[in-house]
């Protein structure tokens, strides 16, 4: 966070540069169809919004302008995130809605003056604004920055971030600050073919959409190649995210091996069953009809 201007006529304007951190979904998001979200919010909010390129699970989405810019900016992010959360519920059975997050990223050097002494800055911020506010203990990778994560309602992380804003304000980054930039991950590929991929799936996708929420991984399955019933999965996403998710499928996929060698275990050792496999195999090779 970078202040470039300050006039003290009429009060504090300053122009900033704030930094945002987010997921390849909610960039879409505020980019929109044809890049007119993001142009709408430029031009309405009259905040210079720029989106680091590259294929990176996670994008640095820088917004500078002056303060009430800033502000008309976040507003306008934190209600799309908001929309987005609402209609994401419509097809959802969750009743209780969750609270729209953004995550800053802030010089190490300024996250003491964030927190306060004993935590308290920290605590004044959220009992005043009612959003939750967390402060990484560790920096982000190849980087002196932290990430700043609000929760709330939009009108909670709008009122947080001024806050922020003045705090950041009064206490400058301190030394060289090392920008953090993402870098693309890894996207290991799976393959896996018959019942194990119906596991992994679930009747109308339910499953593979619960493992991409819990894990904020993008999980890919394509078609089954030709000649074969196995399909390739690709995840996408930050090495935790990743982790995460490839830990979710393999144990769904080891259930489902499990129940089938516990049904086969059952059947084999189920008198009846077996009496009946055996008697089947005799009458069989000596081509006789069970009914006589």
């Amino acid at each position: 966070m970078e202040p470039n201007k300050v006039q003290s006529e009429g009060g504090l304007n300053v122009t900033l540069t704030i930094r945002l951190l987010m997921h390849g979904k909610e960039v879409g998001s505020i980019i929109g169809k044809k890049g007119e979200t993001v142009k709408k919010m430029r031009e309405e909010s009259g905040a210079r919004i720029n989106i680091s390129e590259g294929n990176c699970p996670e994008r640095i989405v820088t917004i500078t302008g002056p303060t009430d810019a800033i502000f008309k900016a976040f507003a306008m992010i934190a209600y799309k995130f908001e929309e987005d959360i609402i209609n994401s519920m419509s097809n959802s059975p969750a009743t209780s809605k969750p609270p729209v997050t953004l995550r800053l990223v802030v010089p190490a050097s300024q996250c003491g003056s964030l927190i306060g002494k004993g935590g308290s800055k920290i605590k004044e911020m959220r009992e005043s604004t009612g959003a939750q506010v967390q402060v990484a203990g560790d920096m982000l990778p190849n980087s002196t920055e932290r990430a700043v994560t609000i929760s709330g309602t939009p009108e909670a992380i709008i009122q947080c971030v001024k806050q922020i804003c003045v705090v950041m304000l009064e206490s400058p980054p301190k030394g060289a600050t090392i920008p953090y930039r993402p870098k693309p991950a890894s996207t290991p590929v799976i393959f896996s073919g018959g019942q194990l991929i119906g596991c992994i799936i679930g009747r109308q996708g339910t499953k593979i959409n619960e493992i991409r929420q819990m894990s904020g991984a993008q999980i890919k399955i394509a078609n089954a190649m030709e000649g074969s019933s196995e399909r390739q999965i690709t995840i996408t996403g930050t090495p935790a995210n990743i982790s995460l998710a490839q830990y979710l499928i393999n144990a769904r996929t080891e259930r489902k091996k499990k129940i089938s060698v516990e049904t086969n275990d059952m059947r084999m050792y189920n008198p009846r069953s077996q009496l009946y496999g055996m008697l089947s195999h005799f009458n069989s090779a000596h081509n006789l009809s069970l009914s006589n």
